[in-house]
Formats: C-alpha cells, structure tokens, sequence
C-alpha cells in the first residue's frame, strides 16, 4: 500500500514537473485566454518569430470570428507566413483575406502581397508556366484596381521578367527544331513565334535563326531546288536588316546573302 502511494505521487511529481517547465509560447497555444493569446501573437510577430506568431493566429481565428479583431487575426496570419517564407499558405491565406474582407483596410496590402506570393512561386522559364500566367492576371487585375497604387513600378518590374520567362519559352522551344537539324520545321517554329507575340523580347535572336535556318535549308537542298529557297533566304535577310542594321549577327548573315546572291544570279 505504501509502495503504492509512493508510485502516486511520483507520477503526480512528474505532471507538476512538466507543467512548471512548459514554456512562455507553450503556454500561450494552451491558455484559454483569446486576449493573452492575440497579445502574444503580436509580440512573437513584433519580434520577427514568424512561425510562433503564425501557431497563435491560427488559433486565434475561430475565437475572433465575427469581431473587431478578425480581419487583423487573419491578415497577421498571412502576414506571418509570408515573412517566414511559407508562400504556399500565405497566398492562401492572402486571398481568403480579400474575399472575406473586400472592404477592410488591409485589403489592398493583401491583394499586393498575394501577388508577390505567386511570384516567388513561379518557376524558371523551362518548367511549367501555368504559375506565371496565373501571376501575370493577378497583377493585371490590381493594376486595373489601384492605378495610383505605390507598387505600381514593382507590379510592372514583375510583369517583364514575367513576360520575359514566357518569351524565352516560346523562343527556345522554335529554335529546338534548329538545334536538331530540322531546318524547315525550324524556320516555320520560328516565324510562328513571332506571329504570335510579335513584341517578343528574344525579337532579334528569332529573326537571326529565321535566316540562318533558311541558308542551311538551302544548302543542304538538291540543286534543283537551291535556286527558290536561296531567293526566300534573301527575303528573310532584308526583314532583318531592315529591323537591326546594327545587329551582332550582321557580318555573319551578310555571308550567308553573299553566297545566296552568287548562286542566285548564276542559275
């Protein structure tokens, strides 16, 4: 019997123990206390501990509901997981934000954020571009909102290294057919490329391939058949020149022309 209390009040040693030891932030995610806890949320947040800060929010957000403090509940939430790197949850969390609170004083920070959370979620332009067009129609839609907005120059800083990871794309996928050998198939990629987005910023390097695609399809050609596709080589050449008489590539295609006009003008 005497052992057996004695085992008892070990045990109960032990729970006191433990709950003694319990640390400030522990305390917190168990206290009862919305208050305290919205209180400590802040200060885990105000001392740059994102990740304690975002654990009490998120509590924190069925107790506020429908009080003065939910908009600010949930705003800190996305807040915290954006500053600590968590762009997964934070977008959510962001655009949750803006369709609960339309209204709010947050909301346009919160529109402006859930942007950047979806650019640092983009991938390089040789990988899927789905993110980026998802992006590239949220800035476009806050641009549309807030013309006078103070992100303006970052929104526009965004939305050409956007379109530059998407121009890429486009470019190298045409040349692709280039690097293969596929000379006709290369020139047709290419052309198309343009067709659809004639600003593309890779402009110059397309064109370059256009000819240079044209000038092996040619030489490569039955003689027969030389004589026309040098005559479309030359055509390709002037849209060049025409575009970028200064060009790097220019000595290198005037070789090519000098040759197409030599085997032009004696068939």
């Amino acid at each position: 019997m005497k052992q057996g209390k004695t085992i008892f009040l070990t045990i109960i040693a032990g729970i006191l123990l433990a709950t003694s030891c319990k640390s400030p932030y522990e305390a917190l995610l168990n206290s009862p206390d919305t208050q305290q806890k919205y209180q400590g949320a802040m200060m885990y947040f105000d001392k740059g501990r994102y990740y304690k800060a975002s654990q009490l929010f998120e509590q924190l957000i069925t107790y506020v509901k429908n009080t003065a403090q939910d908009d600010t509940v949930q705003f800190y939430l996305g807040l915290s997981n954006y500053k600590y790197g968590d762009m997964i949850n934070a977008e959510a969390n962001f655009q949750e934000f803006v369709t609960s609170f339309p209204r709010s004083p947050f909301t346009e920070e919160a529109k402006f954020l859930r942007i950047e959370c979806l650019y640092n979620s983009t991938y390089r332009y040789e990988l899927d571009q789905i993110p980026t067009y998802k992006t590239m129609s949220a800035i476009n839609e806050y641009l549309y909102e807030y013309p006078n907005s103070t992100n303006l120059r970052r929104c526009r800083d965004m939305l050409v290294d956007l379109q530059e990871r998407l121009d890429r794309k486009s470019y190298e996928a045409a040349k692709i057919y280039y690097t293969l050998e596929d000379y006709k198939s290369a020139s047709f990629a290419l052309k198309n490329t343009l067709k659809e987005n004639a600003d593309n910023q890779y402009r110059e390097q397309i064109m370059y391939y256009i000819v240079c695609s044209n000038y092996k399809y040619a030489v490569n050609s039955i003689p027969e058949r030389q004589k026309e596709r040098f005559l479309v080589l030359i055509d390709e050449y002037y849209n060049f020149i025409s575009e970028f008489p200064e060009s790097k590539y220019k000595k290198e295609l005037d070789g090519m022309f000098a040759e197409a006009q030599k085997i032009t003008n004696n068939k």
